[in-house]
Formats: C-alpha cells, structure tokens, sequence
C-alpha cells in the first residue's frame, strides 16, 4: 500500500472515531463538523476533503458496523460448542461496541433515528448481509445434523435478524439488551438443537 493511502486511511479512521465520539457526546443534530474535525485532529476544511457532511460520515459509521458485524457473527457461528453457545456469541458478536456505545449514550434513540434517516439503504443490505450469514449457518448445521429447522434457512434466518433489530431498537439500557439476547439465543438454539 502506498504512503499516500496509508495516511488517508489513517486520517479517515481518526474522522470516524472522532464522529462516533461526538454523536454519542452530542446526539446527531447538534454535532458539527467542527466537533469531528476537532476530535481527528484536523481543520475543518481538510475534513471536508474525506467527507461531504454529517450524514456522509454517518453512513461510513453504519457500513463498517455492519462489515464488522457480518465478519464477528460468521466467526461466532464457526466456533466449537453446542448450538445455543453458538447463537447466544453470535447474537453478542452482532451487538457488540457500536450497539453498546449507542445505549449507553444518552441520544442513543437519536443515534438510531438518524441511522434511519441517513443510511436507511445501508441498513437494510446490512440485515440482508447478516441473514445470508446465519441463513448459511443454519443451512450447513441443519445438513450437518446439528439442528432441525422448523422453516425454510432464509426465512429462519430472517426471523433472527428481525428479532435482533427488535431487541435493539425497543432495549430500554444495554444491560437489558444484553440480557434479552442471552434469553434469545437460549430460546431459539433450544428450539433449533436436536433431542
């Protein structure tokens, strides 16, 4: 990779940590782009060389959540262990440090809003992505013997991430998440595991 590549990448990564930073301090609406160019220890001009506005950096954010995501739950799901272990990991995987920062911030339902708002098609090939993984899964441990599917691997597989979404979005803290995961996890890998 060459120097100039390096060091943009390196400065796109100090905007988005920044941003993050600053819309969990903040909330969406109230955040400059002073206050990112601040925090990634840049001008406010040069910031503007990597990124339109705030809502351009907010679809990044949102896109590399889901790339992480997408990437933490098939590592989860290739794990050793019984199903439901399996599951609750990749359930946890798929929250992770975004969905954490988002309810423990106090604009975290702002912070969803604006996701909805700003990146509304990237979510929805986020979830996509996410149910092809588990739909993969679940296909390769149904022809494995591991589990019996009650329905079609996409149409399981859709449940799951719709159920996620849900939890996510009606969690009153993250501790609260956290614990309606685990009891998910235990649910459906209980339903899913051979007797």
């Amino acid at each position: 990779m060459a120097a100039a590549d390096t060091d943009s990448n390196s400065k796109q990564a100090a905007i988005l940590a920044s941003s993050w930073r600053a819309f969990a301090t903040y909330g969406f609406r109230k955040t400059s782009m002073e206050d990112i160019a601040r925090g990634a220890g840049m001008s406010r001009p040069a910031l503007y060389l990597h990124y339109r506005n705030k809502d351009d950096i907010y679809r990044h954010l949102v896109r590399q959540y889901y790339d992480d995501a997408a990437a933490a739950v098939e590592a989860a799901l290739a794990g050793d262990g019984p199903v439901t272990e399996r599951l609750a990991a990749a359930f946890a995987a798929q929250g992770g440090a975004a969905v954490e920062a988002m309810l423990t911030s106090p604009h975290g339902m702002e912070l969803l809003d604006a996701g909805q708002s700003a990146a509304a098609e990237i979510i929805r090939q986020g979830e996509a992505r996410l149910a092809s993984v588990y739909a993969a899964w679940l296909e390769a441990a149904a022809q494995a013997g591991m589990i019996r599917l009650p329905g079609p691997a996409p149409t399981v597989a859709a449940t799951l991430a719709a159920a996620l979404k849900g939890l996510k979005m009606t969690a009153p803290d993250y501790p609260a998440y956290r614990a309606r995961v685990a009891l998910l996890a235990a649910m459906i890998g209980d339903g899913l595991a051979r007797p």
